[in-house]
């Protein structure tokens, strides 16, 4: 881990509102279609209540040590309003956080948490309305001594995420825009969603099978 002095930091990039609104407006799977493996979430980390909806933000990074949750607490102070808490936690034992935690947190402009590991308490998020995404839930809380690091590029989901990338998440999965590229990200994904949306069933379909035919011959799966 990072030595304490250098451990924290909080002057980071972020997009601009406009770009982060535009990201929400379109789905993790017409995302993923435009980006490379290396930035889909896999998957164990998955949406904690039903219906929730979709979020984007900037990435507020956070590591944590095994059975500790001091630099996630630190972070809901820290954080700004718009962004996304994403924890690489140490372990998947311990809780890293828990209703209240939550509650500040969302009462504070954090949009949701992205969890590579457990939280607690999700009856009380779920009842808030408050986005958690995460491995799974455990009723022991972490201790609150570190060590720990924020705003270090971390790894999440079995991705690498830096301060300031884009996250958009839903029931659909979870995606890593790196923030240099999130321009023209944003606009290969909304000429997808403009094509998709503009394309019938029935040309879908025309399309799909005489591609499907094609490659079966030509692997000689067809006379």
């Amino acid at each position: 881990m990072t030595p304490h002095a250098s451990a924290i930091r909080t002057d980071i990039s972020r997009p601009a509102a406009e770009m982060v609104r535009a990201f929400r407006a379109l789905s993790p799977t017409t995302l993923a279609d435009v980006l490379d493996l290396g930035c889909i979430m896999r998957i164990g980390i998955n949406p904690l209540w039903p219906g929730m909806p979709r979020i984007a933000g900037p990435a507020f990074t956070v590591r944590t040590a095994r059975h500790d949750n001091l630099m996630l607490h630190a972070a809901i102070y820290l954080a700004e309003p718009g962004d996304v808490i994403v924890v690489e936690a140490g372990d998947a034992e311990m809780a890293v956080a828990g209703g209240n935690v939550c509650a500040v947190a969302q009462r504070r402009g954090v949009v949701g948490f992205v969890i590579d590991g457990v939280i607690r308490d999700v009856a009380e998020s779920r009842a808030k309305g408050f986005p958690l995404f995460a491995r799974g839930v455990s009723p022991i809380p972490g201790s609150k001594d570190g060590p720990g690091e924020i705003n270090s590029p971390i790894t999440c989901g079995g991705v690498t995420v830096s301060p300031g990338d884009v996250i958009v998440a839903d029931e659909e999965g979870i995606v890593v825009v790196p923030g240099a590229r999130a321009a023209e990200v944003l606009a290969r994904a909304q000429a997808k969603a403009a094509a998709d949306a503009a394309e019938t069933l029935d040309s879908w379909e025309k399309k799909h099978r005489a591609r499907v035919e094609a490659t079966l011959k030509a692997k000689g799966y067809r006379p």
